[in-house]
Formats: C-alpha cells, sequence, structure tokens
C-alpha cells in the first residue's frame, strides 16, 4: 500500500559521514503543490539531503516525517510514495527503452500495457521505445529515468540536477511536465545548480551552504541576485 501524505519535513536534521558534517541541523518543510528548489554550491549538502528525504541515507540525529509517520515507523511502503531521479540514473542501457519501463512498472506493480506507452509518451520517446537505451544521448537517458520516477505517481518527487544534459526542447518538456505534477499535487523537491532554470519554475527556494540551511523563503523575480547574496554571505537564516 501507499503511505499517503501531503507534506514532509525535516526537523533539526544531521548527517555527518565520519567526522565530515555533510548536513547540519537542518530544518525544512514542503507541502503539496510546491516546487522547491534545493539550491547551493558544490559540496554544499544538497544531495545528501535529497538521499535523506528519499530514506536511502539515516539521519544522524533530528528527525524527518512524511506526513505524520517517520520513515521507521511507516516501513518500506513509504518508498512507494517517493519518486527519485539522482546522478545515477538505474536504466539498463542493454534494454530498449519500452523494456525497461516494462520491468519498472512490474516493480512497482502497475499495468506495464498502460502505463508504459503514457511514459514513453511523456519523455518525447514514443518513436524510439524499441532501440537500446545504450544508444541513446544523455538528455534522452534522463528524460526517460525521469519517467521511470513518475510512473507510479509518487507523492514526493526528488530530483538531482535533473537538467543535465538536457537540450532546450527537453528543458521546457521536463519543467512543464514539473509543473502539471506539482498542479495535481504532489511535492517536487529540485536541487540544482542552473539558477535561470530555477527562476521561473520554483515557487520555493532553499539555499544550503557548507551544510546548514540559510534560507527558507518563496521565490520571485531576482532569484539568481538573492541567491548570490545568501551564498556570499550577505544574508543570514530565512524563513518563508
Amino acid at each position: 500500500m501507499i503511505v499517503d501524505f501531503d507534506r514532509v519535513e525535516l526537523a533539526d536534521v544531521s548527517r555527518h559521514f565520519g567526522r565530515r558534517r555533510a548536513v547540519t541541523r537542518v530544518s525544512l518543510a514542503a507541502t503539496r503543490g510546491d516546487i522547491l528548489g534545493l539550491l547551493g554550491p558544490n559540496g554544499a549538502g544538497k544531495s545528501t539531503l535529497i538521499g535523506l528525504l528519499a530514506t536511502l541515507v539515516a539521519a544522524t540525529s533530528g528527525s524527518i516525517r512524511y506526513g505524520d509517520r517517520t520513515a521507521a515507523a511507516a516501513g518500506p511502503d513509504i518508498r512507494r510514495g517517493i519518486g527519485l531521479l539522482a546522478h545515477e540514473l538505474h536504466l539498463y542501457p542493454e534494454l530498449t527503452a519500452r523494456q525497461n519501463l516494462d520491468f519498472f512498472a512490474r516493480l512497482y506493480g502497475l499495468d506495464a500495457r498502460a502505463a508504459v506507452p503514457a511514459a514513453l509518451e511523456s519523455a518525447g520517446l514514443a518513436d524510439r521505445a524499441d532501440d537500446d537505451v545504450s544508444a541513446f544521448s544523455r538528455g534522452m537517458r534522463q528524460r526517460l529515468a525521469l519517467e521511470r520516477s513518475l510512473m507510479h505517481q509518487p507523492r514526493l518527487v526528488l530530483l538531482d540536477e535533473p537538467f543535465t544534459g538536457l537540450d532546450d526542447r527537453a528543458v521546457t518538456l521536463v519543467t512543464d511536465r514539473l509543473r502539471r505534477i506539482a498542479a495535481a499535487g504532489a511535492i517536487v523537491i529540485v536541487a540544482t545548480h542552473d539558477l535561470d532554470l530555477a527562476d521561473g519554475l520554483v515557487t520555493r527556494m532553499a539555499v544550503v551552504r557548507d551544510g546548514r540551511l540559510i534560507a527558507d523563503e518563496p521565490s520571485g523575480a531576482g532569484l539568481r541576485n538573492r541567491y548570490r547574496t545568501l551564498v556570499t554571505g550577505g544574508g543570514g537564516a530565512a524563513r518563508a
């Protein structure tokens, strides 16, 4: 069964890898309909936060709640409500696009006959459905992996640099897709370095630096300038 929730919340979450403090006392929440931009320089802790929210990394301290449950209390079923697009795309290059999606649809317990054609169409790959993924460009693989992560209609969608390798047409496809799933009630969290793409897409921005949250506020015009001010030391912690 899917554990239903309309809010995810980190409360005073830290994650240490030995002596390295990847994330330190981060408190952050997102609700259905949000497209939260997780912004920060390399090594700021963005990917660790994505891993924590995906339940792939355990917090050293603090708690993460999905609705009124922690991941530990909900058990493995919580992952049925999460869709993840990470740096590693989790595709099988020796299989075709259709075979990859068919495999994951069956893992999710979906009717592949309906889910796979819809995912191929959303990815803009219906005409390449029976080509091996090994022949795809990085951008094509990225689009396929995005649809793989969305096939089960997750409540929480986590994306780590989803625009890598995409041309302008593909960027438009992906951003439109993210807007639609947020409008349908998903919680979308996007970790990205691309401030130009984040500007106009995200509804809120959470800025992390050196593993600490330094801003959590609505996104508006001038996102790039606001980000630069915060990251170069012009702003302290802020809350929406």
